[in-house]
Formats: structure tokens, C-alpha cells, sequence
């Protein structure tokens, strides 16, 4: 039972650690996509090719 209990343990602290990992870094998939979308549009308006 010791051996269910330690196991149970670990699955939750990894996906703890994943959940705040994931968490953290779909903020910056968000900053990334918009600061992709700043430069496309910038150089629209400067007239330059994409």
C-alpha cells in the first residue's frame, strides 16, 4: 500500500510541474504570436514584401 500510495504521489507532483510548465508557456506562445503579428503588419505599412 506504502508502495501505491508513493507512486500516486510522484504522477501528481509531475503533472503539477507539467500543468505549471504548460501553464507559463502558453502565455508566451501568445506573446510570440503576437509580436509576429506586429512585425507583419509593420511591414506592411512600410510597403516591404512579407
Amino acid at each position: 500500500m506504502n508502495n501505491l500510495l508513493y507512486i500516486i504521489a510522484v504522477i501528481l507532483i509531475i503533472g503539477w510541474l507539467l500543468g505549471a510548465f504548460v501553464y507559463s508557456v502558453g502565455h508566451l506562445i501568445h506573446i510570440l504570436l503576437a509580436l509576429a503579428l506586429i512585425s507583419i503588419l509593420v511591414r506592411l505599412i512600410r510597403g516591404q514584401r512579407l
